[in-house]
């Protein structure tokens, strides 16, 4: 079994090691073009380019699916994506958590990319899955560049800035950029009041991992020997993982299991 996941950077952490947990006997393949990055404020027909390419660098290593493992690319990307690569490879998509989220009853905040906070997409989702709901939209200027870098000045900055914005009787945050899942604890503390309940935050991770294994018809199986393999694929070319990636939990994770070829 081989599962692809892409991605502009390192974002694509978070679903990867939920795969390698629940499949520690899959290969897995990370594609992403770090060079791009960030694919936020660029054109839809910009991101489509760049989303193509990864993804085909990806599938040129036959994997059984493929995970979007990008909030922007699923938005912009996955038609172009879907349309290349079906039926041969399944492409699941990454949308942002937010039916689950709203299905506590709010308050909620969904933290996302500037570019994405306020897009007709993401009101989309708020009025087909949150209709009723108290949401507060948050922007996280700089908040997944900081985090693809591991600059941890940086993250402290944008996540106070972001928790500044959220109010305080949220009770759960949406997190909206597969980036800001790798430092979902921070997160919590940011926005989590004295003597309050806690703060759930739903990212993304889990529920497309779930969905790349039912769609190829696999069963989790975290008890399986590990030895899939890892392969790291930036801007198409062979690599390991980027020294950021190992500042991470995740990151080093999947360098501890996997055998890097």
């Amino acid at each position: 079994m081989k599962i692809a996941l892409m991605d502009s950077g390192i974002g694509l952490l978070a679903a990867a090691a939920v795969v390698r947990r629940l499949r520690p006997d899959a290969a897995l393949v990370l594609s992403s073009a770090p060079d791009s990055m960030p694919w936020g404020p660029r054109t839809p027909a910009d991101v489509t380019a760049h989303a193509l390419a990864v993804a085909r660098a990806a599938a040129a290593h036959r994997p059984d699916a493929l995970i979007v493992a990008c909030n922007t690319a699923s938005v912009h990307a996955l038609p172009a994506l879907r349309a290349e690569l079906e039926p041969g490879i399944p492409v699941i998509g990454t949308v942002p958590a937010i039916k689950p989220a709203a299905a506590g009853g709010g308050p909620i905040a969904i933290w996302a990319t500037p570019a994405t906070t306020g897009s007709p997409y993401q009101r989309g989702l708020i009025r087909d899955f949150a209709d009723g709901v108290t949401v507060t939209e948050v922007p996280c200027p700089g908040l997944a560049d900081a985090v693809e870098h591991a600059d941890e000045e940086a993250i402290d900055r944008a996540v106070a800035a972001a928790a500044a914005l959220t109010p305080a009787d949220v009770r759960a945050v949406v997190l909206g950029c597969t980036h800001y899942e790798l430092v979902a604890e921070r997160i919590r503390a940011a926005v989590q009041p004295p003597g309050a309940p806690p703060v759930v935050l739903h990212g993304s991770a889990g529920a497309v991992a779930a969905q790349a294994l039912r769609r190829i018809g696999a069963q989790p199986a975290p008890e399986a020997t590990p030895g899939g393999g890892l392969t790291v694929l930036l801007g198409g070319s062979d690599s390991a993982l980027p020294g950021p990636a190992l500042a991470y939990a995740e990151g080093r994770l999947l360098e501890a299991v996997s055998t890097v070829r």
